[in-house]
């Protein structure tokens, strides 16, 4: 069922809460040290502000574990978002609820900004505590989700501040159910979907779930190893989920079944040990020697992906082809990252490792949708249905 967005309500003259993820580095000095998060959510600001709603924001950074922890405020990320509107009033709250944050809101004029203080500093955030979210609630007359990354939580503030007022996805959260809600229940075919990373347990609901979807399934990481061994290759002291050796054995015969063509290594970027300074080689075939372990797809692994990638229609990624962080290591990756940046299709990159690697390598901009959410998105091509887009309203 497709969900409400902010088009679909007026906001004229109306208090809008809206549940941003500002959870951004903050450096020694006090400053925002990447706003990328913040600059994504401007769009739903701005189209709330030109349509003269007082907007009322609200986020968590970092951990404060339900205490109040000024090195986790939110007072830098209103300076930040005061240089980036720089004709918006914005006040700044010292608290969530409570009188500063009624006074912050009751000074708003239509087309104005409060910013609460950090959700997190209340413990009955992350408990979803009624009592909490009715206050939140009190706040505002329209609730507005846009921060996806949060949304596979219930938390007060993503899930049950929706019970007591109208609530509805903003653009972030809209473009997530938009293109990856078609990917998995009408992509355009062929569908490829790659998955890496280091375990097989991490993936296994999502690899169920793209079985049924998928028309070709490209596994690298650390578990594509787990998987060759359930071949009956040899992997050295490569990563191993010993545990899910069964698993993989079923899915490889899952896959043979349904016809899904699935894509393991043929050959690796191997080493000596786990180090960026480790002695490497490139494998001749699948087999890796004892005393070695496998760090990155081959060359000849890499070229094969990607020529399937790039006849494809319709694209999702998560996770790296190998440990990406070492740069002797992350050349798999990096082709992976360009042969979607080629590819004419629909592409996905699921949140995290892989989304990283894109932006690092420069292909953010030739990618259709890079998803701001790293467990949501997992959850997401998991099939599961998310506690904060469930609670939004229905169209």
């Amino acid at each position: 069922m497709a969900k409400k967005t902010v088009r679909d309500i007026d906001v004229a003259g109306k208090k809008v809460f809206v549940r941003v993820d500002f959870n951004v580095p903050i450096d020694a000095e006090g400053n925002v040290s990447d706003d990328k998060r913040i600059v994504a959510a401007l769009p739903t600001i701005q189209y709330l502000l030109d349509h003269n709603a007082k907007v009322i924001l609200c986020s968590h950074l970092g951990r404060p574990k339900g205490k109040v922890n000024k090195d986790f405020s939110l007072a830098p990320v209103a300076k930040r978002l005061k240089e980036l509107l720089p004709d918006k009033v914005i006040n700044f709250a010292e608290d969530t609820i409570g009188p500063s944050a009624h006074k912050a809101i009751d000074a708003l004029h239509d087309g104005e900004i409060a910013l609460l203080e950090n959700v997190r500093f209340h413990a009955e955030e992350e408990k979803n505590d009624p009592a909490f979210a009715k206050e939140l609630a009190s706040l505002a007359d329209v609730y507005v989700s846009d921060a996806f990354g949060t949304v596979h939580r219930a938390h007060a503030s993503t899930a049950g501040i929706a019970s007591f007022i109208p609530a509805v996805a903003g653009f972030l959260i809209g473009k997530e159910l938009d293109i990856m809600g078609k990917a998995l229940e009408d992509p355009e075919r062929p569908f490829i979907a790659i998955l890496g990373g280091a375990k097989v347990s991490d993936k296994i609901a999502v690899i169920k779930n793209l079985l049924n979807k998928c028309d070709c399934l490209i596994i690298g990481g650390g578990m594509a190893y787990t998987f060759l061994k359930a071949q009956g290759h040899s992997i050295g002291s490569s990563l191993l989920d010993s545990d899910n050796i069964g698993f993989a054995k079923d899915l490889l015969k899952e896959a043979e079944e349904k016809n899904v063509t699935m894509l393991l290594p043929e050959d690796h970027v191997i080493a000596d040990r786990f180090d960026a300074e480790a002695d490497k080689k490139v494998t001749d075939g699948v087999d890796i020697p004892d005393g070695w372990m496998g760090m990155d797809i081959g060359p000849k692994t890499a070229a094969k992906y990607a020529e399937a990638i790039k006849k494809a229609k319709t694209v999702v990624w998560n996770g790296p082809m190998g440990v990406f962080e070492f740069k002797p290591f992350a050349e798999g990756t990096q082709k992976i990252a360009e042969a979607c940046a080629e590819c004419g299709g629909v592409t996905i990159v699921g949140g995290g490792d892989s989304a990283s690697a894109v932006k690092k390598l420069g292909f953010a901009n030739k990618i259709t949708h890079i998803s701001t959410g790293g467990g949501a998105s997992l959850e997401f091509l998991e099939g599961k249905i998310l506690p904060g887009v469930a609670a939004l309203n229905d169209k």
